[in-house]
């Protein structure tokens, strides 16, 4: 996004051949992956916490909460590495417009003169990992949770509990439906378009929506934001209650008026 901001600013669309091909594609493959296991902890934290609510906090410890963080960030450094150093073996025989607003790995191979079909064996070999083993996890951690919630007689508890699964529900469709069908499907398949689409709503749309899908879900940033919004309509209001009274009483703007 910076990358694309400045292209836009400058009216310049390029980009060194160093950049595109391991800065920018590392980058997103690592912070694409660390998405993929954080959406994965979460779906475990809510199954814990609704399957097992006397015992979450002995379970989601913050030495296991360290182990999760610490695992995710060597599996997707080693992932992001691996593909990038695959990358860096292909050659490119001139300069080369990209159909794309950025350096997409499926774009970039369609690009490339050498052969890429160790690439593409890779990307999905371990997107089968990477994608396909979290999204079952998930799967099976919120049927597991649906199963926990159908047993509570309360209708309230159910609705509470629905709702605290909606948003993160809502963001891993978002995420795996778009990843899994650009990278797991061959590359010859997809159009620019489609994959354009495709690209934005997993690196543009779905990081956009993460502060309202969470964050407005919350009771206290809902409660934080009401009293903002009132605080501003009152302020408002009083305003034009103190202009109204001076234009038509005449009152100077003395120092006791303004406190």
């Amino acid at each position: 996004m910076p990358k694309l901001l400045q292209n836009m600013q400058t009216q310049v669309p390029s980009i060194p051949y160093g950049v595109c091909k391991v800065s920018l594609m590392l980058f997103l493959i690592a912070f694409g992956d660390l998405e993929s296991f954080l959406l994965v902890a979460m779906a475990y934290d809510r199954y814990v916490a609704i399957c097992f609510p006397l015992h979450y906090t002995s379970i989601m410890s913050p030495k296991l909460c360290a182990s999760l963080v610490l695992l995710s960030w060597v599996l997707t450094t080693f992932h992001a590495m691996l593909h990038t150093l695959l990358m860096a073996r292909l050659s490119f025989c001139e300069d080369n417009v990209i159909p794309h607003f950025f350096c997409d790995m499926s774009v970039l191979l369609k690009l490339a003169c050498s052969d890429t079909h160790m690439n593409e064996l890779v990307i999905f070999i371990t997107g089968g990992i990477i994608l396909v083993i979290p999204f079952v996890l998930i799967i099976v951690s919120y049927a597991r949770i649906v199963s926990s919630i159908l047993k509570v007689p309360s209708v309230r508890g159910i609705r509470k509990a629905f709702s605290t699964c909606g948003s993160h529900l809502s963001v891993v469709s978002l995420f795996y439906g778009t990843v899994i069908g650009l990278y797991l499907c061959p590359s010859a398949n997809n159009s620019a378009v489609k994959e354009t689409v495709m690209g934005m709503m997993y690196t543009v749309v779905t990081p956009m929506l993460n502060p309202f899908i969470y964050s407005l879900r919350n009771r206290d940033m809902k409660g934080a934001l009401v009293r903002v919004l009132s605080k501003k309509i009152n302020g408002n209001s009083n305003y034009g209650n103190y202009t109204n009274s001076w234009r038509v009483n005449s009152i100077p703007l003395n120092d006791k008026w303004a406190t």
